[in-house]
């Protein structure tokens, strides 16, 4: 453009709560706020889940260690940005929960049993 040319004017007054882009190769990204705070109940849950997740990391691995992980993770991640865990989530959560519980009956069972033979 030469001088004498007009020159694009762009004017904002007082802008709240909006997201725009100006430009060819602008882009315009929102992030505003965070989710609802969680009840007292799913505060009780997020620390549940995050004190499994330490538990997990300090036991030895197994097959289903590390979905049950990426399950708990994902659960903690979701609460944490939004407030609350959708029921999908939960009901998946519930069923690797209930099958590391039956392993953990199963381990401490033969634990019981192997101190009983003197093992």
């Amino acid at each position: 453009m030469s001088s004498t040319e007009p020159q694009p004017q762009i004017h904002i007054g007082e802008v709240s709560g909006s997201t725009f882009a100006i430009g060819s190769h602008a882009e315009a990204r929102s992030y505003h706020g965070t989710g609802a705070a969680p009840d007292q109940a799913t505060d009780d849950l997020l620390t549940a889940l995050r004190e499994l997740r330490a538990e997990l990391s300090r036991a030895e691995p197994t097959d289903g260690s590390a979905d049950l992980d990426a399950a708990l993770a994902d659960a903690e991640d979701e609460i944490t940005r939004t407030g609350s865990a959708g029921e999908g989530r939960l009901r998946r959560l519930r069923a690797l929960l209930g099958d590391a519980v039956a392993v953990s009956a199963v381990a401490a069972s033969a634990a019981t049993v192997a101190a009983q033979l003197g093992m």
